[in-house]
């Protein structure tokens, strides 16, 4: 079992399946979590769930309050996080000849531009205490395209470039910058999946199979622990073998 105990993590995008897994695994290693999302329902039932957490409700989209947001956060850990986890993110899916403008401005506005802004803001308070990592939750898309998300996919792979460059900038102030890269988890979306098109899939997965929430958590917590201490600007990958970089 990986110690993250006494560690002060800032998790986005805690509401969905792979949110859900991440929390539930950060917290059974002992860290401290600050879960976050725009859906008040769900946050309501992880706030149910574990009634010690001080969950806040943020929506990532308003980028005025990001910097107010950091600070509640801050206020909450005594000023002091160890680790951001960037999992926030949206897709709306077209064919690129269909696609509105609207469409590909939301999903980079969402997926790429508030992840800069909430790990801008949280890198200055890496930067007081010289230590931090932060975790980028990207996609196997952002690796290998996909049909009608061309601005879900430029949105990840943007995100793997911006860690890279953010991984030179802060490495010499003892901060690590990391992604990790789900393929295809087992969640409501691919449950939606015809069983034709499932075999399909799961035939171009060296594994045979899609994978399971807790493996892209077990990755998260890894990175966030000290036995990743000298790896920065990496890209974890958890396919099961759909794509090798």
């Amino acid at each position: 079992m990986i110690n993250l105990k006494n560690l002060n993590i800032v998790l986005t995008g805690a509401t969905g399946v792979i949110g859900n897994a991440i929390l539930d695994n950060l917290i059974s290693a002992g860290a401290r979590v600050i879960p976050t999302g725009s859906n008040e329902e769900k946050l309501k039932k992880i706030q149910d769930k574990y009634k010690d957490l001080n969950v806040i409700k943020h929506d990532l989209s308003d980028h005025g309050r990001i910097d107010e947001f950091v600070e509640d956060c801050g206020k909450i850990f005594s000023n002091k996080i160890d680790v951001l986890i960037n999992n926030a993110g949206i897709t709306q899916d077209n064919l690129s000849l269909r696609m509105k403008e609207e469409e590909w401005k939301k999903v980079i506005d969402i997926n790429l531009t508030s992840t800069f802004l909430i790990t801008k803001s949280v890198l200055k308070k890496m930067l007081k205490s010289k230590n931090g990592k932060i975790i980028n939750i990207t996609s196997v898309v952002g690796h290998t395209g996909n049909i009608g998300q061309a601005n879900y996919a430029a949105s990840k792979a943007g995100i793997i470039a911006m860690s890279k460059s953010l991984a030179i900038e802060y490495g010499k102030k003892n901060i690590t910058v990391n992604c990790v890269s789900p393929g295809f988890i087992v969640s409501n979306m691919t449950a939606k999946i015809s069983e034709e098109h499932t075999e399909l899939m799961k035939s171009r997965i060296s594994l045979n199979k899609f994978g399971n929430p807790e493996d892209v958590a077990n990755s998260i917590a890894f990175l966030c622990s000290n036995l990743s201490d000298y790896i920065t600007g990496e890209t974890i990958h958890v396919n099961g073998g759909m794509y090798f970089s």
